[in-house]
């Protein structure tokens, strides 16, 4: 303890003359601690300041330090150590070394006061301290202050995010819609303090309102109003200054036409700012604010930014939907306006545009009905998104439909559509499945371009995918010259379904393409029977996930047996040195006999159409046609036709017991119930018919 009779220590040489006086008049305090005797001095400021009194105050560090919360003397004890320990020797009276800090101390009513303390280390000739002097003040108002910048730092700080924040939201935005949800929905409003937004579009001179404020707050009669009214974003637009209204009373006098029908909403402020771009008002929009009386200046320039930034997503978003409007009319005038009836199939078809806010792309299907009971059915894909994609479609669609009419091979129409489109120089491609069904046998021809695979769905509701060997998109395949398009030939019983689609039915982000055609394929199968409704079960899957492709999609389910007026006729092109061909052209051969009803003369049949090609590649330049249909009349025929280049008539010759041709004719005559010859322009027809009894099955 400290002896108190022995009085405060005397203060240094150095101490300034009267320093209690001079201090007090800054409201600093002093104090002088001796480290040898421990005595620690505090004048009357400085105690006042610690709310010690010269009663309970005994000169020593621990009487201090029983004002400091716990804590809170470990931390001044350290800093103070660390002033005491520092600094090197030097002579008598030197200083060497200091701190300033600030701490709490506890007042006697249980509060905290902040103080701050700066201190001065005086040493000996050995550099050993032997004094620490300095100052203690009241550094309450000076923290205050300080806070106090660094919360209207930190607001600052937080505004400008935010309008930096909403600024790159709407870089993103790319509808109407999309900008007022970025304002609505992104938390700028609530960081900015405003509880609600209302928005009008400027249109030759009215302003059409976006969107509407609060719930409850529409006024009848201000969905369109005039520049010349006398309401807040009229003004705005006129003047093409923004406008705050400082308080509800401001609001009031103001636009009393208007205040009555919104002073329930419980508004005390509000900001409204013209949206300008390129030198031109294209809208208005008003922030209301339920618990904001006036704007500061950085207020005002804020929402000014923000306003800018508004304007410039709007006029982007109005672009971007007008040419969206432009390429979604283009693409479904380009689209078939309707799907012709086809007698023996059913047939579905249904284009989803992505949803609003995305490009329009070149999706598109066709169904184009061919002689002899036959239909085309096309599914394709333009590269790109806009309107020329939308322009390419429509003109590639026509140029399908026009080859496919003239009765080529659905190779041949690949290849010649592939070279239209190469030769349109537009740097387009396109993908496309081009699909030649034959109703009355179910024979389906299928040419792929780079397409993904059609899938069939069977009578039990089960789907699978119809592996098809493939070429290059169109247009590529012309510029790198692989026209070859390999045909792929399947069958499609009654009740059957073929299933063409793009890809966006089956691209799901962050899964691969395999992953989304087992998906749908699963949808498939699982969906309703009816194809209508299937349809538009699958469009309704890709809304569900969210899907922002287009999707085309077009269903064809074989009702069963068709024979038009001519009997049904199914023909087959084969060439020479073409071994894929001609076995495509017994597998159409095979599948015809059994769905007219000549199931009897299955083997007859097949036999003699397999001389006939065999004939016709071995012994003449080039391919042949083979041709096969129903001969109408009381005795209901097969006729089979085998046409090549060479005029050269075949004729029936003795082959003899050790010949190994000859025989040919030979069987065609004894299996055929009537056989023949024809010159034709370019070349002859050797043809053979058959009596048939039986009639084709048709579905209920």
């Amino acid at each position: 303890m400290v002896d108190r009779e022995a009085g405060p220590p005397s203060l240094p040489d150095d101490w300034p003359a009267k320093p209690e006086l001079s201090l007090s008049l800054n409201g600093m305090g002093c104090f002088d601690w001796d480290i040898g005797s421990g005595l620690l001095h505090l004048d009357g400021v400085a105690l006042e300041i610690l709310d010690l009194t010269d009663d309970d105050y005994d000169g020593t560090r621990a009487k201090l330090l029983e004002r400091l919360p716990p804590g809170e003397g470990d931390r001044l004890d350290a800093v103070v150590g660390e002033a005491l320990s520092g600094g090197g020797g030097g002579g008598g009276g030197d200083g060497g070394g200091g701190y300033g800090t600030y701490f709490r101390v506890r007042r006697r009513d249980g509060t905290l006061r902040w103080t701050h303390s700066q201190g001065s280390v005086r040493r000996d000739g050995n550099g050993r301290p032997r004094r620490l002097i300095g100052i203690v003040r009241d550094a309450t108002q000076e923290l205050a202050d300080s806070m106090a910048r660094l919360e209207l730092d930190e607001e600052r700080r937080r505004r400008t995010t935010v309008v930096e924040g909403a600024t790159a939201a709407l870089a993103h935005a790319r509808t109407v819609q999309d900008v007022i949800d970025v304002l609505k929905h992104s938390d700028g409003l609530e960081h900015l303090g405003a509880t609600s937004l209302v928005m009008g579009l400027l249109d030759s001179g009215r302003i059409h309102l976006v969107a509407e404020g609060p719930a409850g707050s529409f006024v009848p009669g201000t969905r369109v109003t005039r520049v010349d009214e006398e309401y807040p974003m009229s003004e705005v637009i006129r003047t093409l200054s923004p406008r705050f209204i400082e308080s509800a009373d401001d609001f009031a006098l103001s636009y009393s036409g208007l205040w009555p029908h919104i002073s329930h909403l419980g508004i005390t402020s509000a900001a409204y700012l013209p949206l300008v771009a390129q030198g031109r008002p294209i809208g208005a929009v008003g922030l209301l604010y339920g618990d904001k009386i006036g704007f500061t200046t950085e207020d005002r320039n804020l929402l000014v930014a923000l306003g800018s930034s508004i304007a410039q997503s709007l006029q982007r978003a109005v672009l971007f939907e007008q040419e969206h409007d432009l390429a979604e009319g283009l693409q479904q005038a380009m689209l078939p306006r309707r799907i012709p009836a086809v007698p023996g199939a059913e047939i579905a078809v249904r284009y989803r545009s992505a949803r609003l806010g995305r490009d329009i792309g070149g999706d598109w299907y066709d169904i184009v009905p061919l002689p002899g009971g036959r239909v085309g059915a096309v599914i394709g894909d333009v590269q790109g998104h806009d309107t020329d994609a939308a322009a390419v479609m429509g003109q590639l669609r026509i140029v399908l439909r026009a080859y496919a009419a003239e009765g080529h091979t659905p190779a041949t129409v690949m290849a010649r559509a592939s070279v239209f489109l190469h030769e349109l120089d537009t740097d387009r491609f396109a993908t496309c499945v081009y699909a030649e069904a034959d109703l009355a046998t179910g024979v389906v021809r299928v040419v792929r371009a780079g397409h993904v695979d059609p899938m069939i769905r069977d009578t039990d509701g089960s789907c699978r995918r119809l592996p098809a060997e493939g070429g290059l998109p169109l247009g590529l395949s012309a510029e790198f010259g692989r026209l070859d398009y390999p045909v792929n030939t399947v069958e499609l019983d009654p009740g059957q379904t073929l299933v063409l689609y793009t890809d966006g039915l089956v691209e799901i982000p962050g899964a691969d393409l395999d992953q989304g055609m087992q998906r749908l394929a699963g949808l498939i199968a699982g969906g309703p029977r009816d194809l209508q409704e299937l349809a538009d079960r699958l469009c309704e899957a890709v809304d569900e996930r969210g899907g922002e492709d287009d999707v085309a999609v077009l269903l064809l389910r074989r009702r069963g047996a068709y024979a038009g007026r001519t009997g049904g006729k199914l023909q087959q092109h084969v060439g020479q040195g073409d071994p894929e061909a001609l076995s495509s052209a017994r597998h159409v051969v095979r599948a015809a006999v059994r769905a007219w009803g000549a199931g009897d003369r299955s083997d007859d049949v097949e036999l003699v159409v397999d001389e006939l090609m065999t004939n016709a590649l071995t012994h003449t330049d080039g391919g042949s046609i083979v041709t096969v249909r129903v001969l109408p009349g009381v005795e209901r025929r097969l006729r089979l036709e085998v046409e090549d280049r060479s005029s050269a008539l075949p004729r029936i010759r003795d082959a003899g017991e050790s010949g190994v041709s000859g025989r040919g004719l030979v069987l065609v005559d004894a299996l055929s119930d009537e056989w023949g010859v024809e010159s034709r322009g370019s070349g002859k027809c050797v043809w053979s018919e058959f009596v048939i009894s039986g009639r084709p099955e048709r579905d209920g």
